[in-house]
């Protein structure tokens, strides 16, 4: 039987379920994202003064680890297959940018080589990563 409150009669109960739903959904979520965080490839990067932003959206990223191993967007890629797969992404966008990050131990041949591939696929939106110089 439910019981029958008088008008000012103060309630001595609240219920919390509402706020533990939202803890719950904010902790799956803070979880999710955490964990989703895609992880590159780690390379030791040439330190520079100062280092202009070159990020756009569709800018494909050249990485030249310190074993000479070349990658495109994490996938590790030969000389020739980064030919075909740039002149495909050149063909969808004419003016693709692409950045190439070389570690600091690498000799600089494999990124010459890698730049002289993206002058003979007309890549004109060329750029090099570096790391902050720190103070």
């Amino acid at each position: 039987m439910a019981e029958i409150r008088e008008d000012n009669e103060p309630f001595d109960d609240i219920n919390i379920t509402p706020m533990l739903d939202l803890a719950y959904v904010l902790l799956v979520i803070f979880i999710i994202m955490t964990t989703a965080s895609v992880q590159g490839i780690k390379v030791n990067l040439p330190k520079a003064s100062n280092t202009p932003s070159l990020a756009k959206p569709k800018t494909k990223s050249v990485t030249i680890d310190a074993s000479g191993q070349i990658y495109l967007d994490t996938y590790p890629v030969s000389m020739a297959e980064l030919e075909s797969r740039l002149k495909s992404f050149k063909a969808i966008t004419p003016d693709l940018p692409v950045v190439i990050k070389g570690d600091s131990k690498i000799a600089y041949e494999k990124v010459i080589d890698v730049m002289d591939l993206c002058g003979r696929l007309d890549i004109t939106q060329l750029g090099l990563v570096t790391a902050k110089q720190p103070k």
